[in-house]
């Protein structure tokens, strides 16, 4: 078994084995390495296991040093799941031991692979993220069927306010991105750049959606989704604070489970949540269930990774000084520091 860092001359094999396996996700795929390495400057190092010429199996890894947030190894940042996929233990093992190489050779604090329903054996992990999916139908009223009676009666509800949902590309994203930058400054968190979304727009023009939701001709609703195989993922949603009262999330999410139906996904992905937390609840009400994340870890010195939390009183700080700060200025400040968020 052979280990190497794949190249440009690779990516067609590469994604020969991610869509041929039942456990690669779309976050496996090449053109990820392309997104994460131009707009964030985060160097890749896309490990392959090989035998006699055939891949056994792979990790896509990325590696970022910050005086901020340290220095770290993730497969794959900025996104729930993506971690060492392998057709038998001997490459599992043998991508691993790379891996973890690389990660003393680069004197990181920790190492991190993000996977999904099973960890890896004799790794530490995290539990506390989980992801809500549910089925979903081109039929809307299949849809409707599907929800339990409150939800429904809300549905209809929101139906009738007036709203508009629109679907489209990166010629959505300009009202997209003023409602994601809101809600971030909102959460005292530092925004993506523009420039993330329309990368991913030019990367996977076919498989990326932007909605945008308008109450009489204003946008006070969006959502940014990509899709692979069978499943579409809302990966980034926000509403405009000032319109809550008119439930702009409801309106946007049926629309959204619809519209994936309609273009003939079978799934839909709410994206990641903490267990308990408000968003968590408000998508169990949509009949999503659970898949449990596992983020494993490796460090160098064996302890517990720390996790960044925003009750730190290193950060309360800044998140309190953040949410004051004009939306201009944190769509300014804010993707320099993104940049170092995995």
């Amino acid at each position: 078994m052979q280990v190497i860092v794949a190249g440009a001359k690779d990516s067609d094999r590469w994604k020969t084995f991610v869509d041929g396996h039942q456990m690669s996700f779309n976050y496996h795929r090449w053109p990820w390495k392309r997104v994460i390495e131009k707009v964030f400057g985060w160097r890749s190092f896309y490990l392959m296991a090989e035998n006699e010429g055939l891949i056994q199996g792979i990790l896509p890894l990325f590696w970022h040093k910050s005086a901020l947030f340290g220095n770290l190894l993730c497969s794959v940042p900025f996104f729930s799941q993506a971690g060492l996929v392998a057709g038998t233990e001997e490459a599992r093992d043998a991508l691993l031991s790379q891996a973890i190489s690389i990660a003393r050779e680069l004197k990181v604090d920790y190492l991190e692979m993000r996977h999904r329903e099973d960890p890896l054996p004799g790794m530490r992990f995290n539990r506390n993220k989980v992801m809500l999916v549910c089925d979903v139908h081109a039929d809307s009223e299949l849809n409707m069927q599907r929800l339990g009676t409150k939800m429904r009666t809300n549905v209809r509800r929101a139906l009738k306010s007036g709203l508009v949902a629109e679907f489209g590309g990166k010629e959505l994203l300009d009202d997209f991105y003023r409602m994601f930058s809101l809600r971030m400054r909102e959460l005292g968190t530092p925004v993506y750049s523009r420039q993330f979304f329309e990368t991913i727009c030019e990367a996977f023009p076919r498989e990326t959606f932007v909605c945008r939701i308008l109450h009489r001709g204003r946008t006070i609703s969006g959502a940014f989704l990509t899709g692979y195989r069978d499943l579409m993922e809302a990966n980034w949603s926000a509403s405009d604070p000032r319109a809550l009262s008119l439930r702009p999330n409801m309106f946007l999410f049926w629309n959204l489970l619809c519209f994936a139906g309609q273009r003939g996904y079978s799934t839909f992905d709410f994206g990641r949540s903490s267990v308990g937390s408000g968003t968590y609840n408000f998508k169990l009400q949509w009949g999503a269930r659970p898949v449990q994340l596992y983020w494993n870890y490796w460090m160098p010195s064996g302890e517990k990774v720390l996790q960044l939390n925003p009750e730190n009183p290193r950060y309360r700080a800044a998140i309190w000084l953040w949410k004051r700060m004009p939306l201009g200025l944190t769509q300014l400040f804010g993707p320099p520091i993104a940049r170092s968020l995995p």
